[in-house]
């Protein structure tokens, strides 16, 4: 006898509070571990620690190390994506744009994301690994570059005399400054004697991003 299954069979259940809870320990963790000691410097084991959890529960949600560390690095970078965008999209609604209101567009969002959770801190130092390493092109490819391509198409339009590459190299440059404020507020603060607040440093680094990228041939 031929034996039919219900839609009700085929159906995958939905992950329980506690699945999804452990799962995001997991990959809280990746991102703390990775983010402090690198790739390199990193193992499961150190994960699964810092996790509370058997080395098996981080291969069973990351996989492998490699697995684990990109989809780390993916796990945030929608959300970043997004709110950049929207933020573009608003700076235009406004008005003509400027090349302070672009950058703003592109910066401001990383900060606002990590006042409102600050393992977002965390994550910017793992970008910062991911940004200098060529190991990761690929992850940056998928992650960064398309949202990327869409600024730096807005800043050529308002760089006439600027070749791509001239741009491409200014907005790196800006990309790295932005990570070192978003990861070195305390070394700033130490040689500034902390009196700057960090709004006003985003402020300053708007501008100076802003007049390096107006200061190409």
């Amino acid at each position: 006898m031929m034996v039919v299954q219900t839609t009700e069979e085929h159906r995958q259940r939905a992950p329980s509070a506690r699945a999804l809870a452990t799962k995001a320990r997991v990959f809280d963790a990746a991102e703390k571990v990775f983010s402090e000691r690198g790739f390199d410097g990193s193992s499961i084991r150190d994960i699964a620690a810092e996790a509370g959890e058997p080395v098996g529960t981080i291969h069973h949600h990351g996989g492998g190390k490699a697995a684990l560390f990109h989809r780390t690095v993916l796990r945030r970078a929608e959300a970043l994506s997004s709110e950049r965008l929207q933020a573009l999209e608003q700076a235009r609604s406004e008005g003509a744009l400027t090349l302070e209101a672009v950058l703003a567009a592109f910066i401001r969002p990383f900060f606002e994301l990590s006042e409102q959770e600050p393992r977002w801190r965390n994550y910017a130092r793992l970008v910062a690994f991911v940004s200098v390493d060529d190991r990761w092109r690929g992850i940056s490819a998928q992650c960064f570059d398309p949202t990327a391509e869409a600024f730096l198409d807005e800043i050529l339009k308002l760089s006439p005399h600027a070749s791509r590459s001239q741009v491409a190299e200014g907005f790196v440059f800006s990309v790295s400054a932005m990570l070192a404020l978003l990861t070195s507020r305390e070394r700033i603060r130490a040689l500034g004697a902390g009196l700057e607040t960090e709004h006003d440093q985003i402020d300053h680094l708007i501008r100076f991003c802003a007049a390096g990228l107006r200061g190409k041939p």
